[in-house]
């Protein structure tokens, strides 16, 4: 079973990381003023990452998909990354980089398992 890992921030505000079962950190939030907001951002993760169609923008002449969506792309040291997407087209969580398409997909299905019963842990 995930668990959202909320922690305060350098800056002041908070953010959160879906971890997987094996302690990995599987998705990364932006940064929030609150905690409460940070809860709603969790809420809209959990709400859109089981439903979201992939759209891969590393195809030339990719198809555009539906929000929510998580978006996988190419970023500038050659690594391939996804994010989500709200329905609202907002972007509420961000990967790491991964090395090849399979790892970005399995990262992926990993999120969609895990989000469902993830509990929300707040780190001191």
């Amino acid at each position: 079973m995930g668990k959202f890992v909320i922690k305060a921030t350098k800056s002041g505000g908070v953010k959160f990381d879906l971890k997987a079962t094996n302690g990995e950190v599987i998705l990364s939030s932006q940064v929030y003023k609150s905690e409460k907001t940070c809860k709603i951002g969790i809420a809209s993760v959990s709400k859109n990452a089981p439903v979201a169609n992939i759209e891969d923008q590393t195809k030339e002449g990719y198809e555009k998909a539906k929000c929510p969506k998580f978006e996988i792309y190419t970023d500038k040291s050659g690594e391939t990354r996804f994010r989500l997407k709200a329905t609202n087209g907002q972007i509420i969580g961000t990967s790491e980089g991964y090395k090849s398409m399979k790892s970005c997909t399995n990262g992926i299905a990993s999120i969609q398992k895990n989000v469902v019963d993830a509990k929300i842990v707040v780190e001191e």
